[in-house]
């Protein structure tokens, strides 16, 4: 009987909290569906330098703030390895220790604040470089051929994704799979069940634990969480500054119809430009750690039919 009284409460406390920060924040703050209570604010540090950037995406399930997180997604191609897993880490702090109350606001902050740290110890992102560069070779595709991934994780949400997650749970069994060394490049796939996003940033974190990982020039990942009483995707992917890489490996995960994986292709850049090879062998990659953990067929045919009947493992290999 309590429930539809805590779900109203959570309600009017979401509007208000939104209504607050859009008046703070102006054009930073984006809706981008309201109605799923999805939104994302565009995060800089006080010295307007653009680099120092990050955007923020969330979702707001039905029972927060009262006893669920924000579903969120930091979006920054210059964020790797530690110091992403630190920021993931703070923000998590900052709700555990704000359990029931609004955290959005204070989030925002934290994230300005290591911003704002960042600016003063460093003159610019670790990978700019790199990232200028291999950011020309993205010119040898047409961007309007691939879909929009920026806001795929953001549809068909729910509570339950949250629900089911807990610290205390057994992490998935993370699988490392054979590199792919090409012009002094080194590419290598890294895979985990996965069946909720606090999973996937738990592997993630996991993954970043681990010195040699979280070197890589680029890790590149995405995941697919298939909602059984929705029948529909949970899914989301990160270039983390390989431009477009993470959507063509989300969009190969499709074409397999695979379901509740997280596939991560690290890059260790050896200085030489690899063009649209980078691609191809991300994705091989990609494909072979699938093969090779069950989740797929090898059979081209099957690759491309996206079987009705296909789950996340016990395929035969013809």
């Amino acid at each position: 009987m309590d429930l539809p009284e805590e779900n109203d409460a959570d309600l009017q406390a979401q509007i208000e909290e939104i209504e607050a920060l859009s008046s703070i924040y102006g054009d930073e703050w984006c809706v981008i569906d309201e109605a799923s209570r999805v939104f994302c604010i565009r995060i800089s540090d006080d010295t307007h330098q653009p680099k120092w950037t990050v955007c923020l995406q969330i979702i707001l399930p039905p029972d927060y703030p009262s006893s669920a997180p924000p579903i969120y997604q930091i979006n920054a191609s210059w964020l790797r390895g530690p110091d992403r897993s630190t920021l993931a880490n703070s923000l998590e702090e900052l709700y555990v220790e704000n359990t029931g109350e609004s955290i959005l606001y204070l989030w925002v902050e934290k994230i300005r604040e290591f911003l704002l740290e960042k600016s003063q110890s460093a003159e610019g992102p670790d990978s700019e470089k790199t990232m200028t560069t291999e950011e020309e070779e993205a010119h040898d595709y047409d961007e309007d051929d691939l879909p929009d991934y920026s806001v795929l994780k953001l549809a068909n949400q729910s509570a339950q994704l949250l629900s089911d997650a807990s610290d205390d749970e057994e992490l998935p069994l993370i699988k490392h799979g054979e590199t792919i060394t090409d012009r002094r490049s080194t590419f290598q796939p890294h895979l985990a069940p996965v069946l909720t996003p606090q999973q996937v940033q738990r592997i993630l974190n996991k993954l970043y634990e681990n010195k040699k990982i979280a070197s890589a020039t680029h890790n590149i990942y995405a995941y697919r969480i298939y909602l059984e009483d929705k029948n529909s995707f949970l899914q989301d992917c990160e270039d983390d500054g390989e431009t477009a890489a993470g959507g063509r490996l989300l969009h190969l995960l499709q074409i397999l119809d695979v379901r509740n994986v997280l596939v991560v292709v690290s890059r260790w850049y050896g200085g030489i430009l690899l063009g649209p090879d980078r691609f191809k062998h991300i994705n091989n990659c990609a494909r072979n750690i699938l093969i090779q953990e069950g989740y797929t067929d090898t059979s081209e045919e099957t690759s491309k039919a996206g079987g009705k009947n296909k789950r996340s493992k016990g395929k035969k290999a013809k």
